[in-house]
């Protein structure tokens, strides 16, 4: 019993409560990790290390959404417990992967001090491979994105400890903790590293499969760090221009080819370098809106374009369904998932699409049983209703829709 509310059914509201992990379920979930542990050795017992610590993780950013405090002391001691034990390992003690989602861990239970100890530990002992090295750029860019979270204005940006961050990886030297403050002549050094290293990769041609996927995610890591340093020591427009020049070269370049593990066991596949450089552009510009004023087209173009390119990217489509309830036309939004249904199978957009109306539904009933002394809201609301359902009717008449527990379950639901 219990074990069919594994996965696919803890986004939904039951009532008041959100469906989390159920008991049964997440006792099959640890015996699974603990019987696989006993079996790997070497790189695939840090790989599935890497996997149960990504999933501890999974659950403690649930018990912040669903701000229980409690839940999330109780899950937040379990989870460090087992990110200590994995680096007390022999084998792991120099993993960097891990450190970083140890850190990452550290920063989520609101213990930055704590984190920002565990990141200049990991940047300390990694060595001096600089931007050549691919997980010290990947551990330096988290540790600069948390960094720059914590800013409330763009202004000063240039002395924060995330420019430090980022100009020390750019030094191949041994990594030396911030001391509250950065060096103007190591800025334009950083910079003009930054610069070459770029140009460097985009002018590269890989040797083999292998070489192609390393290079790519290596491409990522150093457009992510540049784009964010010029972020922050030129402006927005200077970043968007890397994620720009990166992106040409990418489509020219034609598909990225990706043969990793997640694409032979149907897992969500990923993601390409053009679209992690995407994802990477997209997230930037909106937390840009969030500390200053800045236009909203930009963004909804580069989603609009990045949605019609990969139409079943869930981190795309949350972004623009949040975009989108800012504005009170709702017909654009509506023409375009019109547009991507029909040109793809993947059934993400038939979903998101489904939740944008019932979002407005939502408003629409929550403005009608507000009462304003004697006068109630009177918006016929029937046309909401009669969309969603035949949304429904749709997702669940395509190739995909008919076979999805999830659209069945939320049409049901619905319907009650």
């Amino acid at each position: 019993s219990g074990f069919n509310s594994i996965g696919h059914m803890d986004t939904m509201l039951r009532g008041r409560h959100q469906i989390g992990h159920c008991k049964e379920g997440e006792e099959f979930i640890q015996n699974v990790f603990h019987v696989l542990f006993q079996i790997f050795r070497g790189k695939e017992k840090s790989n599935l290390s890497i996997c149960w610590l990504q999933y501890e993780i999974s659950k403690v950013v649930q018990c912040l959404r669903a701000k229980k405090k409690k839940k999330l002391k109780a899950q937040g001691r379990k989870s460090k417990k087992l990110a200590k034990n994995f680096l007390k390992a022999p084998d792991n003690r120099n993993d960097l992967s891990l450190w970083k989602l140890y850190a990452y861990l550290e920063w989520l239970l609101g213990n930055t001090d704590d984190s920002r100890k565990v990141f200049d530990t990991a940047l300390h002992t990694a060595g001096t491979g600089g931007l050549k090295s691919a997980h010290l750029c990947s551990l330096s860019l988290l540790y600069a994105q948390l960094e720059v979270e914590l800013l409330e204005s763009t202004e000063g940006a240039v002395m924060s400890r995330a420019v430090h961050i980022l100009t020390k990886l750019t030094e191949s030297g041994p990594y030396v903790p911030y001391s509250g403050q950065v060096l103007s002549v190591n800025i334009l050094k950083a910079r003009k590293t930054y610069e070459h290293a770029l140009q460097d990769y985009l002018s590269k041609t890989p040797v083999s499969d292998q070489d192609q996927v390393s290079d790519a995610d290596q491409l990522v890591n150093l457009v992510g760090c540049y784009a964010l340093f010029q972020y922050l020591t030129v402006g927005i427009d200077a970043a968007v221009l890397i994620y720009t020049q990166a992106s040409e070269k990418l489509e020219a370049s034609g598909p990225q080819k990706c043969d990793k593990i997640g694409d032979n066991f149907g897992i969500q596949n990923f993601p390409s370098a053009l679209e992690a450089v995407t994802l990477l552009h997209t997230n930037l510009l909106r937390f840009h809106m969030k500390i200053s004023v800045y236009p909203l087209n930009p963004l909804r173009e580069a989603l609009t374009e990045a949605l019609k390119r990969y139409p079943s990217n869930q981190f795309l489509w949350r972004s623009y369904i949040h975009i989108q309830r800012k504005s009170h036309s709702a017909s654009k939004a509506r023409r375009f998932f019109d547009n991507v249904t029909r040109c793809t199978n993947s059934l993400e957009p038939w979903l998101f699409a489904i939740q944008a109306e019932q979002m407005r539904k939502k408003l629409a009933e929550k403005v009608q049983r507000a009462d304003i002394g004697e006068v109630h809201c009177t918006i016929p609301e029937t046309g909401l209703t009669n969309r969603i359902v035949a949304l429904f009717e749709h997702a669940v008449q395509s190739e995909n829709g008919t076979h999805c527990p999830l659209l069945w379950r939320m049409y049901l639901s619905f319907m009650v």
